[in-house]
């Protein structure tokens, strides 16, 4: 990859999108992870208006100062930055106390919900500033096993680095100078109370996913663990294909109309 030339080639895209749109520039949710910092810097690098929302709900500690680090660095390297920290965590908390019974307990729906409030955050914030909700998928996540999150980290105006698979993301990172600690961080959806890492909720790293989705040789010539993580990553493209197509339409026959 041409990493240089595709980190100008995101940042124009960026910025001829918005201009065509009419509005003032974007606003991105700042998690403390890689695609969150990548994808902020890029917008940044645009010299439109950009604001970074920091969003607390009962977040770790290590992902809250990574992320306030990575804002830090941003706001004093462009001048268009700005942020604002807002903790969501007795929203959320609320939102849970409303729901039927036993639906609090379920862990997945809660951390989806989480996203959810995250999204419905930046929505509010960003049309009242005349901004894009900017997307930080990658190309693994969006479009190979789906690990984001329905209408929540997938509800985005537009998305900079849904073509680009994680390692590329890694090298544009390390390209920009983005802070080490975050460079180093492994992988996290940030959508739970303990440590978890995307990788370890997956069962494969993103090497081998981004193997897996390229793949196309004989099943025959793999190793047992090569055939298992192709067994994952079809799994999880098979549950969350429904993330990754139009939301699907009764047409209704002419001549029942």
């Amino acid at each position: 990859m041409q990493t240089v030339k595709v980190i100008d080639y995101i940042s124009d895209w960026l910025k001829t999108y918005a201009n065509n749109a009419g509005v003032k520039g974007f606003i991105i949710g700042i998690s403390g992870g890689i695609d969150s910092a990548v994808t902020s810097t890029l917008c940044a690098r645009t010299g439109l208006k950009l604001i970074c929302l920091e969003m607390d709900i009962h977040q770790n500690d290590n992902e809250v100062d990574r992320g306030l680090a990575h804002i830090n660095w941003l706001e004093k390297k462009y001048a268009n930055v700005s942020h604002h920290r807002v903790n969501l965590t007795d929203s959320f908390e609320t939102i849970k106390a409303s729901f039927p019974e036993g639906v609090e307990n379920h862990g997945l729906s809660m951390a989806n919900t989480r996203a959810r409030l995250r999204m419905t955050t930046l929505y509010a914030v960003g049309q009242a500033n005349g901004l894009l909700v900017a997307g930080t998928g990658n190309k693994v996540e969006d479009f190979g096993v789906g690990f984001y999150t329905k209408y929540g980290d997938g509800g985005v105006d537009l998305s900079p680095i849904a073509d680009l698979f994680k390692s590329e993301v890694f090298a544009i990172a390390k390209e920009l100078d983005i802070v080490q600690s975050i460079q180093n961080a492994a992988p996290t959806d940030g959508l739970w109370k303990d440590e978890r890492t995307d990788e370890g909720q997956i069962g494969a790293t993103y090497p081998e996913l981004e193997w897996a989705m390229t793949f196309e040789g004989n099943p025959k010539d793999l190793t047992d663990r090569q055939k298992e993580v192709i067994k994952i990553y079809h799994s999880f493209h098979r549950a969350n294909k429904h993330k990754m197509v139009p939301i699907p339409i009764c047409e209704i026959p002419e001549n029942l109309k």
